[in-house]
């Protein structure tokens, strides 16, 4: 099932008195953008099953649920909202895998340093982008990812946001990340027959130009697909050679 937050300058998806109302009102359980189903290959291939995990703004989705039957064995879930991680905590207390905690992701100084060895992230970003001081909340957000994350760990982002808009946000020197990006369609697109697809397999990157850009020529099946970005953060001493080649061209 598919749901954006094109809406956002009508709600305020940043504030946690938005998501307790949301979250009385409507009950159940919802999976932002994509079900687990189309995200395993790219979560299986970057963040192993023994991996510690944090999955951020994990409101009342199953994703976590369906990790842990794929064979996960640690998964942290939080949430700005009590009333989500008050649902949830009742739901899964017979699951030692999933633990479930009230969090705003601006602030994690409850963990450690390198405390998780990958973060999933389906739509928080994109939330807080929608709400008041969105570059602040963002910029907080993405630097407390980054300190949790212990090195070689991945920071998987799943959006609507297109490299336009993503990318100056996550390749900032400061987080020593090596982004590699994915495109996937809605649930249940359809494409068109007259569609020239620029690619072979949705498993396969995008190449990127060198300012970190999807080349001009590059054909999207569907242009209201999701994105995945794959953010690993690198040793220290590690570098970006994409990254490194774009400043110096930029110093040039």
């Amino acid at each position: 099932m598919y749901r954006d937050v094109s809406s956002c300058n009508t709600y305020n998806y940043g504030d946690a008195v938005y998501w307790d109302a949301r979250y009385v009102q409507e009950g159940g359980s919802f999976d932002w953008y994509q079900r687990y189903a189309a995200l395993r290959p790219f979560v299986r291939k970057y963040i192993p099953a023994s991996s510690r995990v944090l999955m951020v703004g994990c409101g009342n989705a199953v994703m976590s649920e369906d990790m842990v039957k794929d064979g996960y064995e640690d998964i942290v879930n939080i949430d700005i909202s009590a009333v989500a991680i008050d649902m949830m905590r009742k739901k899964y207390e017979y699951i030692p895998q999933l633990k479930y905690m009230q969090m705003d992701v601006r602030d994690m100084s409850f963990f450690p340093d390198d405390s998780f060895d990958g973060v999933i992230d389906k739509g928080t970003l994109d939330s807080l982008m929608c709400g008041t001081d969105a570059p602040i909340s963002a910029a907080q957000m993405l630097a407390e990812v980054c300190r949790l994350l212990k090195p070689g760990g991945t920071y998987m982002l799943i959006t609507y946001g297109d490299p336009t808009v993503r990318m100056p946000h996550l390749r900032r020197p400061m987080y020593n990340w090596k982004v590699t990006l994915y495109n996937i369609p809605r649930p249940g697109f359809q494409k068109p027959e007259n569609c020239s697809s620029s690619r072979k397999s949705y498993l396969e990157p995008i190449p990127l130009d060198e300012k970190g850009l999807i080349p001009k020529d590059w054909v999207l099946e569907d242009p209201d697909s999701h994105y995945i970005y794959v953010c690993r953060k690198m040793d220290d001493g590690e570098i970006d050679d994409t990254l490194t080649y774009r400043l110096t061209a930029d110093v040039l």
